[in-house]
């Protein structure tokens, strides 16, 4: 198993620390799909990454290609079993896409992102909204490390290099991030130049 992934590529990010997780073999390409466009179209009609390659099975689309690690390794479970909780799970994760992993994916594959003002409102304002939710809980949904924290984990890595530092009133989430960051699988999915973000 292969996943091509910008080594800056948030997106990309998401899928490795679920294949980490998940303990599954597999072997990262890191690729600019600005620098190699045809590398990835042999794999991906859109050129973009994440694109995953099983066999000959090829996925792209972070959604899909971690939907599918889920099911085709179904231990650790990431997504929870009950119906309500998978959507909220589901809808979490759109939010989180529509609102902001997008627009930070959207300001390219840079050490040096520049977000507009309003980007940073939006991270700084809806950050600390959700902050009290893990005044009682150590994860987004409770007890159980889900999806939801996969791709929380890689946009709070990136706050910094995104000129968005967190007030003292957001200290259950810095600790949550902490938290995020400390899992083994976080710690491992990270490029040289994800490092190198703080």
């Amino acid at each position: 198993m292969t996943l091509l992934s910008g080594p800056l590529d948030v997106f990309g990010h998401c899928c490795r620390i679920v294949l980490l997780e998940k303990d599954i073999d597999f072997g990262v390409e890191y690729i600019f799909a600005s620098d190699d466009p045809s590398k990835i179209g042999e794999y991906n009609p859109y050129g973009e990454t994440p694109t995953l390659i099983d066999r000959d099975v090829v996925l792209y689309d972070m959604w899909v290609i971690i939907e599918y690690l889920d099911e085709r390794f179904p231990h650790p479970p990431l997504k929870p079993a009950d119906p309500v909780t998978r959507a909220k799970t589901r809808l979490m994760v759109s939010r989180l896409t529509r609102d902001w992993l997008q627009p930070v994916c959207n300001l390219g594959e840079t050490s040096t992102p520049k977000p507009s003002a309003a980007l940073r409102k939006s991270l700084h304002d809806g950050l600390l909204a959700l902050s009290p939710i893990f005044s009682s809980q150590p994860y987004f949904l409770g007890a159980d490390y889900t999806l939801v924290d996969a791709y929380f984990a890689p946009l709070l890595w990136r706050l910094p290099s995104l000129g968005v530092a967190l007030p003292k009133q957001a200290e259950p989430l810095i600790e949550y991030g902490e938290r995020l960051f400390r899992r083994p699988a976080f710690h491992a999915s990270r490029s040289d130049q994800e490092i190198e973000l703080r």
